[in-house]
């Protein structure tokens, strides 16, 4: 069998042409590019495990390996309060390897709760996905005389000095929706603060304040049970969960804080390649339709989106002026 050879010089010659007209550089990255995944994925949760962003990494996780041919694997980081994981996220090699799954708190909210917080979430980061909304329910003990969220607002109007609310830390939600009620009723509510939902809902049971915010995952043991009356729930729309309790806006009450929502959502190091992201943009709205995908997010008292890189941005930019004014009424700071 005779074989075509071709003399070494011009295949040398021919290299040298691709290198100078930048040509077999392009075509290297591009290959590597087309190559992507082609080792295991992390997606870092900046909390323990076990709570409701890690259930919702770990479902989405699962799909999203079997969509990619890789290992997605999930790695709880936590520590304050989700700074420390983010931080490592934003931080890590910008390859499409590693990925953030968190709250808006930590990818939004926190640069107005920080002064000297290590990322810049306007900057670091390259969003990829709005998972799902997390709306929160407004309780109060059922010994307060009122039945919805309007009615409360009277209750405020007319005993100002003599109301406290609770929250599961500084600058969670529950405080500064709470401070941004006592603030327009100009009704010097007493804020209190704990470490977690488990202990405040267990005092708002035990009337040691009198109303507060809670997720759903968090207060649908008590609402359950009776002992602690659901008024409202903030966000667009009603939970699927509590489809009699009324939204905040529904009740007449509009002001922007109640109107925007916590969110879950996922993002990369800000210089990750564009087609990585749009790709992963596109696995995940695929992997968050599901029928069994949306049910596990339901059940968090999470509400399913999945939009994409370019629509979680719009989102983003819109929120993030709404969060910064909610935030300076409340005068909360984190450091």
């Amino acid at each position: 069998m005779n074989f075509f050879r071709i003399p070494r010089r011009r295949v040398l010659q021919g290299l040298a042409a691709l290198i100078s007209t930048g040509l077999l550089g392009s075509a290297l990255a591009q290959a590597g590019k087309d190559a992507w995944p082609a080792k295991p994925i992390k997606l870092i949760v900046p909390y323990p495990a076990g709570g409701a962003t890690d259930i919702t990494a770990r479902a989405l996780g699962e799909k999203l390996s079997a969509r990619l041919g890789q290992p997605v694997l999930v790695d709880n980081r936590g520590g304050a309060g989700g700074v420390t994981g983010t931080d490592q996220a934003l931080k890590s090699p910008a390859d499409g390897y590693t990925l953030l799954v968190s709250l808006g708190t930590t990818m939004l909210i926190n640069q107005f709760l920080y002064d000297r917080l290590p990322y810049q979430p306007q900057k670091d980061q390259a969003l990829i996905t709005q998972i799902a909304l997390a709306p929160v329910v407004l309780l109060v003990n059922p010994q307060l005389p009122v039945n919805n969220a309007s009615e409360l607002m009277a209750y405020i109007d007319r005993n100002k000095g003599k109301i406290a609310y609770g929250s599961w830390g500084m600058g969670s939600y529950a405080h500064l929706a709470g401070a941004w009620l006592s603030d327009k009723h100009k009704a010097d509510m007493n804020h209190v603060a704990y470490k977690g939902e488990a202990p405040m809902l267990q005092d708002l049971v035990g009337g040691q304040f009198q109303m507060a915010f809670a997720s759903l995952q968090s207060a649908r043991p008590y609402i359950e049970s009776g002992r602690l009356k659901p008024l409202a729930v903030t966000g667009a729309q009603r939970m699927d969960a509590l489809p009699k309790v009324a939204t905040m806006a529904e009740q007449g009450i509009k002001d922007e804080v109640f109107q925007v929502t916590g969110w879950v959502g996922m993002s990369a190091p800000a210089k990750t390649p564009p087609e990585v992201v749009a790709r992963l943009g596109a696995e995940l709205q695929a992997v968050i339709a599901m029928p069994e995908v949306r049910e596990r997010i339901q059940q968090m008292g999470f509400i399913p989106v999945g939009s994409s890189p370019e629509q979680f941005n719009a989102q983003f930019k819109k929120d993030a002026p709404v969060w910064e004014r909610v935030v300076k009424v409340s005068g909360a700071k984190l450091d």
